[in-house]
């Protein structure tokens, strides 16, 4: 059974039962996408490495890339 499938059962078996619908697919992507970022960060510091990438992104929002 794929993803989209899936979801349209989710969608049905949830409008028989009067329940709130599933969010649509792909919706909280981003959302996820920064958190996983923002875990890895945290577990670095964690450990006591340094968290990389945070000097290259502050220096391309200087310098306007």
């Amino acid at each position: 059974m794929s993803i989209t499938q899936q979801y349209l059962l989710d969608t049905y078996r949830a409008r028989q039962h009067g329940d709130p619908t599933p969010p649509a697919l792909g919706t909280h992507d981003w959302q996820v996408m920064r958190e996983l970022a923002d875990h890895r960060r945290f577990r670095a510091a964690l450990t006591g490495r340094p968290a990389r990438g945070r000097i290259r992104v502050a220096l391309a929002r200087l310098l306007g890339r």
